[in-house]
C-alpha cells in the first residue's frame, strides 16, 4: 500500500511519513496540492492520501474536488486544525473520506487509515479477479454491470465490450480496426466511424470518466488520466 502525504509542513510529512513506513507501507510526500497533481500525473498511483487542507494557492478541499470530478476515487483522509462542524461538512463534501483534526497522535491517524482502506476495498470488491476497475468505474464481468461513482451505468452490449477491452488491456492502444475485430462478428461489415460513435456514446454515459478514453492519432484508442 503506497499512501502521499501533502502538507506544507516538512517536519510533519516526515514524521508521518516515517510511522507509516513503520507499520509496512509505502509513502511520498509533496509540500503543496500542485506538487500532488503532477505526481500523479506521472504516473505514480496510491492507496491513500493524507491531505493537509490550508496551503497556499490550492487547498486540500480543492485539490480533492479536482480529483473526484476526473473520476479519481483515491481514498481521502483530511488533516487540519480547523474542526468547526461546518469545516468537517466542507471535508465530505469536497469528496473525503475522513477527517482529523491537528493535533493527532500517530496511533490515531493509523486507526483511520486502517478503517478508510477497509471500506474502499470493499466498496471495490476487493478479491474478485472478475472486477475491472479505473477510478470509481466498475465493470463486473459475471453480472455484465458497469457504475461509476457508485451508480449504475446502462450499456448497450457493443458499448460494453469495447469498454472491457480498453480497461483488460489499459497499457495498449487499439485502433478502429482492432475494435472493430474484437467487437463485431466476422461477417459483418462496420465502418471505421461507427467505432468513433460508439465511443462517442460511451464517454457520454461514463461522464468525467469517460473523458479519459483518449484516441492517440496513428496509435488509436486507450484509458489515460488527463489532469
Amino acid at each position: 500500500m503506497r499512501i502521499l502525504v501533502v502538507d506544507d509542513e516538512p517536519d510533519l510529512c516526515e514524521i508521518l511519513c516515517f510511522n507509516l513506513e513503520s507499520e509496512g507501507f509505502q509513502t511520498d510526500s509533496a509540500s503543496s496540492a500542485e506538487a500532488a497533481i503532477d505526481m500523479m500525473a506521472q504516473g505514480h498511483h496510491y492507496d491513500l492520501l493524507l491531505l493537509d487542507v490550508m496551503m497556499e494557492r490550492m487547498s486540500g478541499y480543492d485539490l480533492a474536488r479536482r480529483l473526484r470530478s476526473e473520476g479519481n476515487d483515491v481514498p481521502i483522509i483530511f488533516l487540519t486544525a480547523r474542526d468547526s462542524e461546518a469545516d468537517l461538512l466542507q471535508g465530505f463534501s469536497a469528496g473525503g473520506d475522513d477527517y482529523i483534526t491537528k493535533p493527532f497522535s500517530f496511533p490515531t491517524v493509523l486507526a483511520r487509515i486502517q478503517a478508510v482502506l477497509k471500506r474502499s476495498a470493499a466498496a471495490h470488491g476487493a478479491g474478485n479477479e472478475n472486477v475491472l476497475r479505473w477510478g470509481s468505474l466498475q465493470v463486473d464481468m459475471d453480472s455484465k454491470s458497469v457504475s461509476c461513482h457508485g451508480k449504475p451505468v446502462a450499456l448497450t452490449k457493443k458499448e460494453f465490450l469495447i469498454l472491457t477491452l480498453l480497461l483488460q488491456h489499459k497499457d495498449s492502444h487499439f485502433t478502429r480496426e482492432q475494435i472493430i475485430r474484437q467487437v463485431w462478428d466476422d461477417d459483418t461489415f462496420i465502418g471505421d466511424r461507427s467505432v468513433d460513435v460508439h465511443i462517442a456514446r460511451l464517454r457520454k454515459k461514463l461522464g468525467a470518466v469517460g473523458n479519459q478514453i483518449v484516441n492517440h492519432s496513428g496509435f488509436g484508442y486507450t484509458f489515460q488520466n488527463k489532469t
